[in-house]
């Protein structure tokens, strides 16, 4: 342990088995709440190699509870978090979405570490039940198509660095370790990023770890999700094939916003905003924000040709009610006290 942690301290890069070895000494509690704090802040000041984040997330997938289930395709919307924007969280709201429609969705969160609100902090203010066992998740996806999996469930050993990640209070590598290590294995994932210079090493390990096809997406504004202010880039894996472009919401058939609009201070404001959305109420920007980013979605698990196909469809699941219709089936007495 002290060789690697010394390698790290002089800014040295660990081999794929080497970095899998240190994670699996901070998944065990072999390091010292000290030590795991200086390590990621290391990292995170270093920039992390294609092979060490390799390597964290297979000893992390190692040490993970798996979800078993026949879905395909199936898809999730994890993102990294720590864009630091505050908006309302849209891949949850797609997340619903699409489930409602009929696509299957295994969406891996957590609470709020780096930002105001995390995926089962606004799931709790919707009155979202968060399966605390991998039975209750399978059931789930089974009956409704969606499951949210609580990473502290399905990553106990992360018990083990949560600490560390509390006091420094800022993104590390597990922000891009997260949406790589879904329980479900998804082979389909929309993965919002806080920076587009961390994408492409994040595709590269998305492809190393088997994934099939995915878009690592950021906006011009900052934002881990496909934008409605302006340009949103995205760096796609699919079948082993990497390529980058630029997308703009009228390249999708939606309009662009303001990024106030869809800007919370609390998960109640989060959770508003949602349940707005997904009744077909709600300001446009985050109505259009999630078709885009949903329209990507469906594009990503192969329903939908192009990112415009897939936003029109969403569109038409969204004036249908599929997503408010699951919100009620999630959810009932909520419904009803936040109407």
């Amino acid at each position: 342990m002290r060789q690697y942690i010394e390698r790290i301290f002089e800014h040295r890069t660990l081999s794929e088995e080497e970095a899998y070895d240190v994670m699996t000494m901070m998944m065990t509690g072999e390091m010292s709440d000290e030590q795991v704090s200086a390590v990621l802040s290391i990292l995170r000041y270093r920039g992390e190699t294609v092979e060490e984040m390799t390597g964290f997330a297979r000893a992390m997938r190692d040490k993970s509870i798996k979800i078993e289930h026949s879905k395909h395709p199936l898809i999730d919307t994890c993102g990294t978090g720590g864009d630091g924007t505050n908006t309302f969280n849209i891949s949850t709201a797609v997340a619903i979405l699409l489930s409602g429609a009929g696509v299957p969705v295994a969406k891996h969160g957590n609470r709020s570490v780096s930002s105001k609100t995390g995926s089962a902090d606004v799931l709790e203010a919707l009155g979202v039940p968060v399966q605390s066992t991998k039975e209750e998740a399978e059931g789930m996806l089974d009956a409704l198509n969606l499951c949210f999996m609580f990473a502290p469930v399905y990553h106990s050993s992360m018990k083990h660095v949560a600490k560390a990640r509390k006091s420094l209070g800022v993104k590390t590598i597990f922000n891009l370790l997260g949406p790589l290590t879904n329980p479900a294995g998804t082979k389909q994932q929309l993965i919002g990023v806080y920076d587009q210079r961390v994408a492409r090493q994040m595709a590269l390990t998305a492809k190393n770890l088997g994934v099939e096809k995915a878009l690592f997406v950021t906006g011009s504004d900052g934002l881990d999700e496909l934008t409605i202010t302006g340009e949103s880039m995205i760096t796609e894996l699919n079948e082993g094939k990497i390529t980058t472009y630029t997308i703009t919401p009228e390249d999708a058939g939606v309009r662009s916003g303001c990024l106030s609009d869809i800007q919370v201070s609390t998960k109640e404001d989060s959770a508003k905003i949602i349940y707005d959305v997904l009744r077909g109420l709600g300001n446009e920007s985050a109505r259009n924000i999630v078709l885009l980013n949903a329209g990507a979605a469906l594009y990503t698990a192969g329903i939908a040709e192009t990112i415009r196909e897939g936003t029109d469809q969403a569109r038409t699941y969204l004036n249908r009610g599929n997503g408010f219709t699951q919100l009620t089936r999630l959810n009932e007495p909520k419904r009803s006290a936040m109407a």
